[in-house]
């Protein structure tokens, strides 16, 4: 898939979504929550303890690190394989996201 530009029928942001939402068949919004605030993926007990699997708060991540995240091998979460060009698109839409929440 190349990067959504003025000419297709979805603009950036709505790209950005699609690939947030389902990037490969597989959502970060599962894990890390609808606007990237992180959200609890699973509890189980290990040894008589409580423990918990949490997708972390990606709101505040730079471009660069969730660039070297999605395409790096984690204990958890997957290599996405993503290109230059969705990582931007996941990430100004995540960027967008969250400054409107802030506006009054």
């Amino acid at each position: 898939m190349t990067q959504a530009s003025d000419e297709t029928f979805i603009s950036h942001y709505e790209y950005g979504e699609m690939l947030y939402q389902y990037p490969r068949g597989v959502s970060c919004v599962s894990c890390h929550g609808a606007s990237g605030e992180g959200k609890e993926i699973a509890r189980y007990k290990e040894e008589g303890e409580e423990r918990k699997i949490s997708g972390p708060d990606i709101r505040s991540v730079s471009l660069p690190l969730m660039a070297k995240a999605v395409n790096s091998d984690h204990e958890i979460m997957p290599r996405y394989y993503l290109t230059k060009e969705e990582i931007k698109a996941i990430f100004d839409y995540l960027q967008q996201k969250n400054s409107t929440k802030a506006l009054p």
